[in-house]
């Protein structure tokens, strides 16, 4: 739902009222994972479709909850599943969903209130009751509030599990017993990209991984070069020494790290003091030479070889990558395959289900 955000608040804000279906549970395989949603906006131009519950093959069935959710007012579930004739009302892939309709508008505030954080890239969580008496049916429990009432023990338990979850990004369910389950809900705040290097494949990249879900720094010592109008994709485009400002700025496990300059009075120091930090992926572009050139220098400063191990370089995966876009995918990849730990090989090479539950970035 939380991936909606901007775009239910639009039609919320205009006083519309949108129905929500989201994927409350996943059996077997299926392209999207627990909390993927699909809303349809009841539009004075009329209905609007938002977002996916499956990729293409369960559409029509969501479709037709999320009217039926919109004419009722009342939330409602639903089992799809493979059959015979996939298409028409079930998964190709094989696998099942458990979903849940509800209608959305601006009386429910403290939902609203999530919508609003996510959609202005802060944290949100919540968990919605999606099996249970028809009174409690779409109702949430937040960090502080909510308006679905549980027993204490079990409020104690959801809250427990909407903190962790905000830690580890994951969507869950929660399941009390055959009458009452609780799926979470979770939006983190945008996991920064720090580029370092105002050059043309950074443009490419800024934008890119925008479209991923970061919060986009470009950095370069060079004012010439640093400027809004080069990279307008980028939330920020910071003119300062490299080294410099990775010191002076917030650094996590989920931040990842492009380094393009591929100048040793740049990337020597900016490398020894990202290498030294907590950030999830370090990647530096650079010729074979370069790198070998640039582990020597990185050797001189003192870098242990347990910290050399974790920089990705040359950059990217090797897809063959010949334009600035292209080149930019091929580090994307790179860092997707990071974080999930994916070999980052031919689907057709493999065996198994191809959808895996993993955190988001």
């Amino acid at each position: 739902m939380f991936e909606l955000a901007v775009d239910l608040l639009r039609h919320l804000d205009a006083g519309e009222s949108v129905a929500v279906v989201t994927v409350t549970r996943v059996l077997g395989s299926a392209p999207r994972p627990v909390g993927a949603s699909m809303a349809v906006a009841d539009a004075a131009s009329g209905q609007l479709v938002l977002g996916a519950i499956s990729g293409g093959c369960a559409e029509a069935a969501a479709h037709g909850l999320a009217l039926q959710v919109l004419d009722s007012g009342e939330p409602m579930t639903e089992h799809l599943g493979f059959d015979e004739w996939a298409f028409s009302t079930g998964l190709s892939c094989g696998g099942q969903l458990r979903v849940l309709g509800y209608r959305l508008d601006a009386s429910r505030g403290e939902l609203v209130g999530e919508l609003r954080a996510a959609a202005e890239g802060s944290d949100a969580a919540l968990a919605m009751v999606s099996r249970g008496p028809a009174e409690l049916l779409g109702r949430i429990v937040t960090l502080t509030g909510g308006d679905a009432v549980l027993p204490d023990e079990a409020l104690g338990v959801v809250r427990k599990e909407l903190a962790e979850r905000l830690v580890d990004g994951r969507c869950s369910v929660l399941e009390f017993s055959d009458e009452l389950e609780l799926v979470v809900l979770v939006s983190r705040a945008r996991p920064r990209l720090l580029i370092f290097g105002a050059v043309d494949v950074a443009g490419a990249l800024s934008r890119l991984g925008g479209q991923l879900g970061y919060r986009v720094t470009v950095c370069d010592a060079r004012a010439l070069f640093a400027t809004a109008d080069r990279f307008p994709d980028a939330d920020e485009v910071i003119v300062d020494w490299p080294a410099r400002y990775l010191a002076s700025t917030q650094v996590d496990a989920r931040t990842v790290i492009a380094v393009l300059t591929h100048e040793e009075r740049f990337d020597v120091p900016l490398l020894t003091a990202a290498l030294d930090g907590p950030a999830g992926y370090i990647g530096a572009m650079g010729s074979r030479r370069t790198h070998l050139r640039r582990l020597g220098l990185l050797r001189e400063a003192e870098v242990p070889e347990a910290a050399l191990a974790r920089l990705h370089s040359p950059i990217g995966l090797d897809l063959g990558a010949a334009t600035p876009m292209e080149t930019a995918v091929s580090i994307m990849a790179e860092v997707i395959a990071a974080r999930t730990g994916a070999p980052a090989a031919p689907l057709a090479e493999g065996s198994g289900p191809i959808h895996s539950v993993v955190a988001p970035a």
